[in-house]
């Protein structure tokens, strides 16, 4: 039987990945809770903990004063119960998807999961990748079992370099293993997006969801090109 987590706990949000699509998911939760933002890029860490941002997604002004914990230390993460990952997800030579950064986050997760945590993935992936691939990361680097803890898919809705459509002003779709662990999501995220939430009804689905969008981006801009052309 799945275990009942606790939903009244205070969400300690841990991000991992601070690129363009990280940190302003990180930036929007220290509005309202403890972050811990994670990346083993030690260059960019101190950047950022300097009030630099190169992808110019968080000003200076905002960098700041902002309350993120910057790290790139794994024992940072041991007081964080809601996990974001936020990795790129490329392609290689042959246009095959890139899971390395994913698999990597995820055993950097595994080793610091505790019993209640949840984590939820953002990166860009095909159907199966989080309860296939990921899930079982997880399980194995903690030792625990699904059920233990919980884990989610979010896909990251982020338009690079758009000042007006942020990441609070974006409307979320959330999907989870089950039931339970989708109301915890659909409350956190909820908290700091103001445009509301989506609750597909399973991971599969949202993961479809987040290609079927980023096709029809790609085939619009093809469109449009080939306008220009002509």
């Amino acid at each position: 039987m799945d275990k009942k987590l606790n939903r009244k706990c205070e969400r300690i949000i841990g991000v991992i990945g601070l690129g363009y699509v990280g940190l302003p998911v990180a930036f929007a939760f220290s509005q309202k809770n403890k972050v811990v933002g994670f990346d083993v890029n030690e260059k960019r860490i101190e950047e950022l903990k300097n009030g630099f941002d190169y992808t110019n997604e968080i000003c200076q002004e905002e960098l700041s004063k902002q309350t993120i914990d910057f790290t790139h230390q794994l024992e940072d993460l041991e007081s964080v119960n809601f996990f974001i990952i936020t990795v790129p997800t490329p392609i290689d030579d042959l246009k095959r998807p890139d899971l390395s950064l994913l698999y990597a986050a995820s055993k950097t997760v595994g080793q610091v999961l505790k019993k209640g945590d949840v984590v939820v993935f953002e990166s860009t992936v095909y159907p199966g990748v989080t309860e296939d691939h990921c899930l079982p990361i997880l399980e194995e680097t903690s030792k625990l079992k699904l059920g233990d803890f919980k884990i989610g898919y979010s896909p990251e809705r982020i338009n690079p370099g758009d000042k007006e459509h942020t990441f609070s002003k974006i409307k979320k779709v959330v999907s989870a293993c089950d039931d339970e662990a989708t109301e915890i999501i659909a409350e956190t995220y909820g908290a700091v997006v103001d445009a509301g939430l989506f609750k597909a009804s399973s991971i599969k689905v949202a993961e479809a969801a987040k290609i079927i969008e980023n096709t029809q981006r790609d085939l619009n801009i093809s469109l449009m090109n080939e306008l220009a052309l002509i």
